[in-house]
């Protein structure tokens, strides 16, 4: 059997675990090459432990060359051309032919989209702008806190929701004369769509619980950075003193000038395989888009959420495809659509949601009641990633 060359795009969750998986299923006969422009493996579910003060930086990363010990070759480049046509890419200059290629780039910040958002609110997803808010926390007292979910989709739906009630347990001890307020304002209906309705009126009740404002179909028309103002399309305008943001997401350029994406700008996929159109090309995570059955809105279809969850489970079914394909044998992994994730709601507890977002008639998630023991499971889980996979 001759050697076989995986290349696998982006060393995020996806990544890794393909990279991984791929190299301990097929040793000698597989050449698996991961490709990323960063040089570390940043761990992105750990950033609001950043922010609040439990994790440093350099804590939730690992160098990707690492996984060369493993016998992966890692090149630290960024990707700068895709021919899926005719099985090659070119990164940091060369030119490399692959006879599997699986794309993982994952989803980019895409904060211009939106006029003055750049200029005015705090980009809650890089690592840069939690560590400006942690600053800013350190000596806000006072005034109005807003958090904006500005498009969908968008990756980790958890995330500005475990935000808000991490900020509320932040800024609120030591505030208890009330002066502080928390609105979320959404262009999503319920919190987390994708999950289904049931997940979304179980957060918007512990939102409600902790006086955390939730502001549903509030589509931006204009932002005034100066002022901190924002104005919605239904008229409405909400001034802060602290403005945060979900940023639009897009996918690299590189995966559109490839023609791998649909008219929507994102990679459509085989819901069960993760096969893209051409052959022996895979992508997995967020830069794909699954359709599921359902809707959130009349005119929008309901999609799978961009979530580390989805794309560990995706990575592991097209490793197990590829493997089964190079080895001659039937590729019989499908994705089944289960998922599950923490959700951190301060003062060291947390939810978990668990469930099957492949149901029909919607997504059938069902939600833990909130602990401690919940919350030091993810802090496990965080252990247990790091000496897994590096």
């Amino acid at each position: 059997m001759s050697q076989k060359t995986i290349c696998v795009l982006g060393g995020g969750i996806g990544g890794v675990v393909a990279a991984n998986t791929l190299k301990k299923s097929l040793g000698s006969a597989g050449r698996v090459i991961l490709i990323d422009k960063n040089p570390d493996h940043l761990f992105a579910p750990s950033l609001l432990w950043v922010l609040g003060g439990s994790r440093q930086a350099e804590q939730i990363k690992r160098p990707l060359a690492r996984l060369e010990r493993k016998g992966i070759e890692f090149i630290n480049a960024g990707v700068s051309g895709i021919d899926p046509e005719h099985k090659s890419l070119v990164a940091g200059g060369q030119t490399i032919e692959y006879d599997y290629l699986i794309v993982a780039l994952g989803a980019e910040s895409n904060m211009p989209a939106i006029p003055g958002l750049d200029e005015a609110a705090i980009n809650l997803y890089t690592l840069a702008g939690i560590e400006d808010l942690k600053n800013i926390l350190a000596e806000f007292k006072q005034g109005e806190v807003v958090l904006l979910i500005p498009s969908n989709p968008y990756k980790c739906p958890a995330a500005p929701y475990e935000a808000a009630f991490l900020l509320d347990a932040q800024l609120r001890k030591g505030n208890a004369d009330g002066n502080i307020s928390i609105n979320i304002f959404t262009v999503e209906p319920l919190p987390m769509p994708g999950a289904g309705p049931k997940i979304g009126q179980s957060i918007k009740g512990l939102l409600d619980s902790r006086n955390i404002g939730f502001n549903p179909n509030m589509e931006i028309e204009s932002i005034d950075p100066g002022a901190k103002e924002v104005t919605f399309k239904n008229g409405e305008k909400v001034r802060a003193d602290l403005l945060i943001t979900i940023p639009p997401h897009q996918v690299p350029n590189v995966v559109k000038e490839a023609g791998l994406t649909n008219e929507a700008g994102w990679i459509p996929v085989d819901k069960r395989s993760l096969e893209t159109q051409y052959e022996n090309v895979y992508a997995i995570g967020d830069v794909t888009t699954i359709k599921l059955d359902g809707k959130y809105k009349p005119e929008k279809p309901l999609m799978l959420p961009k979530a580390g969850v989805f794309a560990h489970e995706e990575a592991l079914v097209v490793a197990a495809r590829i493997a089964e394909d190079i080895k001659g044998g039937a590729s019989k992994s499908e994705f089944n659509g289960h998922g599950a994730c923490m959700l951190e709601l301060g003062d060291g507890t947390a939810g978990y949601a668990k469930g099957n977002f492949y149901a029909v008639p919607h997504p059938m998630v069902d939600m833990k009641k909130p602990s401690r023991r919940r919350h030091y499971y993810k802090v496990f889980f965080e252990k247990y990633w790091f000496w897994r996979w590096f």
